[in-house]
């Protein structure tokens, strides 16, 4: 089968023909039909985060069932799934506790040690899936624990989405944050989860929902997802300051949505008294965010956010439940539909800030 190779860091895709394993116990072999190119994957690329190599990276992906292993008894082939990196054990603290997403145990949901991998070059060299799925690639081979089924009416190009960008920007606000109706947000970033952030907030009931970005074009989408003011920081003097303005001096809850130092402590510095401010970016391993430690008196937070805090088995499918009924926007995401051998070119467009989602399409 074809698939999306990193060969080193930082570098680009190779598209290489390797070979998959057959299902082992509790594994499930799918074809994928729509994967989306997320931004983590790119920090990789980069080499801003480290990877085993050589890794068949994608995250984001969904398909159909073609074989089970043994012992599966979640799904069966010609089911339609969505996968999640949040792959859970059921068994560890974490699980037990209501935060699948933080299992602890990957252990129990992988190959043993010894065991063939999953994925291999024609000469034997193992290939890692990356987040232990590996989703640009035309099949995939994961644990049952990794896939949630879904209704065979849901696009399976859009489903995709839900996998990573829209499950970590609505959980984000839904779970992490508990955004009531009502509320104040701020949202940095319009790329794919920061839209899934904004839309979250509308669908929560927020009243005013302020989107900063420095394309014309994404804040002009977030507008017609929800975005109920919008700031171009590049044509501000200064962003908090222009956010405080348009919340009466703060918002309750904000959203940093893209990973950087600046724009983390953006989202805490324009807080209202009482606000709480959610990272969803992956933030550099070695950064170091800086805050006024005054500004905790008045009791202000800032908050990570693993993955949307999801418990992705029972949200997925509420968020197809909302695509199909029009509450989620999905369709005006997708800024690009590709084929696997443009990857390279569609992570050059989102370095370049032209997109919001692209799409690999398989036929």
């Amino acid at each position: 089968m074809k698939a999306a190779v990193l060969n080193e860091q930082p570098g680009g895709l190779d598209i290489e023909d390797v070979v998959i394993d057959n299902p082992g116990p509790g594994e499930v072999l799918l074809r994928v039909m729509g994967a989306g190119l997320c931004h983590s994957d790119l920090h990789y690329m980069e080499g801003i985060f480290r990877s085993k190599l050589p890794a068949v990276l994608g995250h984001e992906s969904a398909g159909i069932v073609e074989a089970i292993g043994e012992g599966v008894s979640y799904c069966k082939p010609g089911d339609h799934v969505i996968c999640c990196l949040s792959i859970f054990c059921g068994q560890c603290k974490q699980c037990l506790s209501g935060h699948p997403y933080r299992c602890s145990n990957p252990a129990a949901t992988s190959r043993p040690k010894g065991a063939p991998s999953r994925l291999r070059r024609h000469d034997g060299t193992p290939i890692d899936q990356f987040a232990r799925l590996g989703g640009f690639a035309e099949m995939m081979l994961v644990h049952q624990n990794a896939l949630v089924k879904v209704t065979n009416d849901m696009p399976l190009d859009r489903a995709a989405l839900i996998g990573c960008g829209i499950t970590t920007g609505m959980g984000a606000v839904f779970r992490t944050a508990k955004v009531p109706p009502g509320a104040s947000v701020c949202v940095i970033g319009a790329g794919g989860i920061g839209l899934a952030a904004i839309q979250a907030a509308r669908i929560a009931g927020a009243v005013q929902v302020i989107v900063v970005d420095v394309s014309d074009e994404k804040l002009e989408v977030a507008r017609q997802l929800g975005g109920t003011h919008v700031v171009n920081a590049s044509k501000v003097d200064n962003v908090v300051e222009a956010v405080k303005e348009l919340s009466d001096g703060g918002v309750e809850y904000s959203f940093e949505a893209i990973g950087l130092k600046a724009t983390a402590e953006q989202a805490f510095n324009m807080l209202g008294v009482g606000g709480t401010a959610t990272v969803i970016g992956m933030v550099p391993p070695k950064q170091v965010l800086e805050i006024r430690g005054i500004d905790l008196l008045a009791e202000k937070k800032l908050q990570g956010s693993m993955m949307g805090s999801n418990q992705f088995r029972t949200d997925m499918p509420a968020m197809v439940s909302m695509y199909l009924d029009g509450r989620l926007k999905l369709d005006e995401m997708v800024s690009a539909r590709l084929s696997l051998e443009e990857i390279n070119e569609g992570y050059a467009a989102m370095k370049r800030g032209e997109v919001t989602r692209q799409v690999i399409t398989f036929d």
